[in-house]
């Protein structure tokens, strides 16, 4: 056994359940903070255990550029060199050498790439990432696809995620089987159902640990990636976690899992935090803009996050129009409660199969927005 995936509950095609692990239970449907280069933007790695999290999301191209995976594992791992000790989702490095653009070359054995850092030369294999994910220490590897871009044609999308099962093969076949540790397939094919369902169908007869949806949330918009998922979903194994890659907001979210999704991750939470945007019943919040300047009221009174409990819109506002670090933290750590909170509340409504409702009042509240409140 590699992990265990036991689905509690269903609501329609929505699941909630736990996936079992060598570092932990994971708690889905789960939302992944992104921590890219082994940190989570402005946060302390127990801030963000604080808020809920099961697990968080590190990057392979980043880690290898720097500090570099010989180093990560000379250094005891992952999980010890960031101190955090739940599990941890390594993206393969794909998405981020294929939008390097004219810095990267792609041939069927690898992908080489100059460095973003100091131009340095790198090749990316899928034997090459599984490697360098081991020597991380990661608790689920990704397979090495192409992220198709958007838009494409038929013909190219193909052909890409042709080339993405030969490579999902090849790194099935370089990963080293562990207990508690997985693989995750990678499902291809643009928006194009044809192909997704070849790539769902080929990944399935390789045989993977959980399947991902990639390729989406790169431009199409929601209705399009909705649409995509509503034939993508039904073509993948029952009983294995299903990870919708990079996405989103929470209305996204939401969205997903009402298809069938187990899993998200995505940098929206922790960089709007950084920007001055919050995350709430309410909807978006810009804490630049000047009617905040007076207001002495929480972020979101539903909110149980420290920020919420602790500081008021006018002092956030003050903190970013003064250009004051703390602001960026304290909004970053509210965001990623609220996606804590989010997904808890999603998770409690399926085990009560009263998703439906709850959707509803979730969507109302982002809809009234903030102003009604006053």
């Amino acid at each position: 056994m590699s992990i265990s995936f036991s689905i509690h509950a269903t609501d329609k095609r929505a699941r909630t359940g736990i996936l079992k692990t060598a570092h932990g239970d994971i708690r889905t449907p789960a939302f992944m903070p992104v921590g890219t280069a082994a940190t989570v933007k402005a946060m302390h790695p127990e801030q963000v255990a604080a808020t809920g999290a099961d697990i968080l999301l590190g990057n392979t191209y980043h880690l290898m550029l720097r500090p570099t995976a010989e180093r990560i594992a000379r250094l005891g791992g992952l999980h010890k060199f960031m101190n955090w000790d739940k599990p941890i989702l390594t993206d393969s490095g794909g998405f981020q050498v294929m939008s390097l653009a004219g810095l990267r070359k792609l041939t069927e054995h690898a992908v080489t790439f100059q460095s973003h850092i100091d131009g340095s030369r790198h090749e990316l294999s899928p034997e090459r990432s599984m490697e360098i994910q081991h020597l991380l220490g990661s608790t689920i590897t990704m397979a090495l696809d192409e992220c198709t871009p958007f838009p494409a044609t038929e013909a190219v999308a193909e052909a890409s995620m042709e080339m993405s099962m030969r490579w999902a093969q090849r790194s099935r076949n370089a990963f080293i089987q562990r207990e508690g540790f997985a693989l995750f397939g990678i499902v291809q094919g643009g928006i194009y159902e044809p192909l997704r369902l070849r790539s769902a169908a080929a990944l399935t007869q390789i045989g993977f640990d959980g399947y991902a949806v990639g390729g989406l949330a790169v431009g199409e918009g929601q209705e399009e990636m909705f649409r995509v998922l509503d034939f993508t979903t039904p073509a993948l194994p029952d009983d294995k976690p299903r990870y919708l890659m990079g996405v989103g907001k929470p209305a996204d979210i939401l969205g997903a899992v009402e298809r069938g999704i187990d899993m998200f991750d995505c940098v929206i939470p922790t960089r709007s935090g950084r920007n001055a945007r919050a995350y709430t019943s309410m909807g978006e919040i810009n804490l630049r803009n000047a009617r905040h300047m007076d207001d002495p009221r929480p972020l979101d009174p539903h909110s149980g996050s420290h920020t919420c409990q602790h500081y008021s819109r006018a002092y956030l506002h003050h903190l970013f129009k003064a250009d004051e670090m703390l602001g960026p933290m304290l909004l970053t750590l509210h965001n990623l409660h609220y996606y804590q909170e989010l997904m808890a509340g999603i998770r409690d409504a399926i085990a009560n199969n009263r998703l439906e409702s709850h959707a509803a009042s979730l969507r109302e509240g982002w809809a009234k927005g903030d102003l009604a409140a006053l």
